[in-house]
């Protein structure tokens, strides 16, 4: 009989339990930051964005709303590492659980100079960026289009450089240079003045100010490259541009300048002073040469002194060779040979005698176990007619042709009738443990 089940233990519903994790999820994770690579990017018809967040060890499900899409300032991109701000939510729908996603931000400038690149190598890879695209550049335009902010300190330079050098009628598109609106706003205003069918102008200028990498970013976008792209006037990028840069590169030069003066002036005062702390060289080279002298005066004794002690050890080597010597040692080498020799024969004969005990006791041990012996004794050893070991007198058949075989030799011979029954002998499997018989 199974089990009664639990009365007390409370039963829920699939969609109280999906509720009840849901809720619990979103109060304990109402705002969190994650960072992670986006994967498996996916931009819904309806507007939502889908991806997911990985590191190397987990994956976790991010949804950006549609609303919240249109606002940010930096949309994702796969492979591009992010930091996500939001809530942890559930979709009981497939029983996961996801980030809500409310911004995004870059993990670091490394992150954005990674993405520009592979959007870089993405449109080159279309031929965006291609020589031929360029258009040539008028020399004489009379009307240039401008597009940057009107309140910017671009715009007051490029009419103060103009009106200096160049003076020409100058065509502003006003639009945001930073921020969400500026990419739709600079893509805009390119594909306007290709538009303009009276006024277009000869040139276009996008100009922005200097910033950080993040402030320039709207000027990366890929609708902006397009634009660029397909633009049929001839356009001019000054995005970076910082005021009175020429001042300032001056400025820059002069200081480098004085810089690599004061340097050079440094090193060249140094240099006289290490010069005077070091000795002349007449004095540099005095005892060395001094010593060479002293040596040079005893090299000659010390050659004879050389000479003598090797003449003399010579000769104390040759007295040690005289024939008699030589004979001496050659004779007590005989001698020790001589002697080796008798050794080893005692030693191999002691080995060869040691053997053939060894060999005769096995020889005794053999002939004990061997069935030759039994047969000796007055044994016969009974084979059927294949040849087979017949051991017991149920396994002869009346009739059968047998092989006796005793010590002296075998004979054949005829089974009789005996008091056993003549059957077949069954075949029976040997056992692993059977060592057999003697027979």
């Amino acid at each position: 009989m199974s089990e009664a089940p639990l009365s007390n233990l409370p039963e829920y519903s699939v969609s109280e339990i999906a509720g009840a994790l849901k809720r619990t999820v979103e109060e304990n994770f109402a705002l969190v930051r994650v960072r992670g690579e986006v994967s498996g990017l996916k931009f819904h018809s309806s507007g939502h964005v889908y991806f997911d967040l990985k590191d190397d060890k987990a994956v976790l499900n991010a949804v950006i709303w549609r609303g919240t899409a249109a606002r940010l300032k930096v949309r994702p991109e796969a492979g591009l590492e992010i930091v996500c701000t939001g809530k942890l939510s559930t979709y009981p729908g497939s029983s996961r659980y996801q980030i809500v996603v409310e911004q995004v931000e870059l993990a670091g400038v490394g992150a954005l100079m990674a993405m520009v690149e592979e959007r870089r190598r993405r449109l080159a890879a279309e031929g965006l960026f291609d020589a031929a695209r360029k258009k040539k550049l008028p020399f004489l335009p009379e009307v240039i289009g401008v597009i940057t902010s009107p309140t910017g300190a671009v715009i007051r330079d490029i009419m103060h450089r103009l009106e200096a050098r160049f003076p020409r009628r100058v065509l502003l598109w006003p639009v945001a240079v930073q921020g969400e609106r500026a990419a739709p706003e600079v893509a805009a205003a390119i594909a306007g003045f290709n538009a303009l069918a009276a006024g277009r102008p000869d040139l276009l200028i996008v100009a922005r100010g200097g910033g950080s990498a993040e402030d320039l970013m709207a000027f990366n976008d890929e609708a902006v490259v397009r634009a660029a792209a397909a633009s049929a006037i001839p356009l001019i990028s000054a995005v970076g541009h910082e005021t009175e840069l020429l001042a300032l590169t001056l400025d820059y030069q002069r200081r480098m300048l004085n810089c690599f003066t004061k340097g050079l002036d440094d090193r060249r005062r140094h240099l006289g002073q290490l010069a005077r702390v070091l000795p002349r060289p007449e004095a540099l080279f005095a005892i060395p040469r001094q010593r060479l002298d002293h040596a040079g005066e005893k090299l000659a004794g010390s050659l004879r002194r050389n000479l003598s002690e090797h003449r003399a050890g010579f000769l104390k080597t040759a007295a040690l060779l005289r024939r008699r010597a030589i004979d001496d040692r050659i004779a007590l080498g005989r001698e020790r040979a001589a002697a080796l020799q008798i050794r080893a024969r005692r030693a191999q004969a002691a080995r060869l005698a040691e053997a053939g005990k060894h060999l005769s006791g096995l020889a005794r041990v053999l002939d004990g176990i061997s069935y030759r012996a039994v047969l000796e004794r007055g044994f016969a050893l009974v084979k059927g007619a294949d040849g087979t070991l017949r051991r017991r007198a149920g396994a002869i058949a009346a009739g059968e042709g047998l092989t006796l075989t005793f010590a002296d030799g075998a004979v054949k011979a005829t089974a009789g009738e005996g008091e056993g029954k003549p059957r077949t002998p069954p075949k029976t499997k040997k056992s692993p443990t059977d060592q057999g018989s003697l027979f």
